[in-house]
C-alpha cells in the first residue's frame, strides 16, 4: 500500500495563509475530508488547496517525513512560494 505526505494551505484575510501538514492512504478522499470540514480539528471551517505531496511505499516512512515537514516552517514556506 502507498501512504502520501501531503501540504495543505488555505489563504484568508489580509494574505495570511496557513499550512496544514499530514499523511495518509487516500490523498483525494483525505482533502476532501479536510474541505468538507471533518478532517483535523485545526482544519475545519477553511477552504484547503493542496500544494505538495509525495509518495511512499510504507507507513512509517511516510510517518517520519510527516514529522520532518511538520517541524521544518522554513522548507513548508519555501514549497509555498514555488506554488
Amino acid at each position: 500500500m502507498s501512504y502520501f505526505v501531503y501540504l495543505i494551505v488555505s489563504k484568508l484575510k489580509k494574505n495570511k495563509k496557513f499550512s496544514y501538514v499530514g499523511y495518509t492512504s487516500n490523498l483525494k478522499k483525505r482533502i476532501n475530508l479536510h474541505n468538507l470540514g471533518k478532517g483535523a480539528k485545526f482544519t475545519r471551517g477553511k477552504k484547503w488547496r493542496l500544494v505538495y505531496y509525495k509518495k511512499y511505499d510504507s507507513k512509517s516512512l511516510a510517518m517520519k517525513n510527516e514529522y520532518i515537514l511538520k517541524k521544518d516552517y522554513k522548507l513548508r514556506n519555501e514549497i509555498i512560494k514555488k506554488k
